[in-house]
């Protein structure tokens, strides 16, 4: 059983039926009980932005809003996760007194940040196609970086 939190590229994945979402759920079962899904509410926030970025109808945005009320949403209101975002986006900048950042400094979206944390929270593992959560893996929470060509 696992516990997983869909970064918005893969939640896109999902609604374009990409080779690379058929990949997620053929080796992790995301959406096969008794494994969990989760979105974050800045997940939500990012698809609803790209859907109007990319002129998306309709029947697409429908299409959305049917997966997001598929998967739990995790609300970032929460003082736990509030702090997790701080104690991310010190360690990523190396200035974490707590956690000594092993290479230079990763500048991360902020959204990216708020992602981590929340999975970190909720002790997901992070399913995404961008590397810049790479430095996270082992410290937060773990990382599964998904290739967008996989088939």
């Amino acid at each position: 059983m696992g516990t997983y939190i869909l970064d918005t590229g893969i939640v896109l994945g999902y609604l374009r039926e990409s080779g690379y979402a058929k990949y997620v759920e053929r080796h992790f079962s995301v959406s096969s009980p008794p494994n969990i899904s989760l979105i974050s509410i800045v997940t939500v926030g990012e698809m609803q932005s790209l859907s109007m970025q990319l002129g998306w109808g309709e029947n697409k945005r429908q299409l959305l809003d049917d997966l997001i009320k598929l998967i739990p949403i995790v609300d970032i209101s929460n003082d736990q996760i509030i702090e997790r975002y701080a104690q991310i986006d010190s360690y990523s900048q190396g200035k974490n007194p707590l956690k000594p950042l092993p290479m230079t400094p990763r500048n991360m979206g902020k959204n990216d940040i708020w992602i981590a944390a929340t999975g970190s929270v909720a002790n997901a593992t992070l399913l995404t196609t961008d590397k810049d959560f790479g430095h996270l893996n082992g410290v937060f929470l773990p990382v599964e970086y998904i290739d967008q060509n996989l088939t």
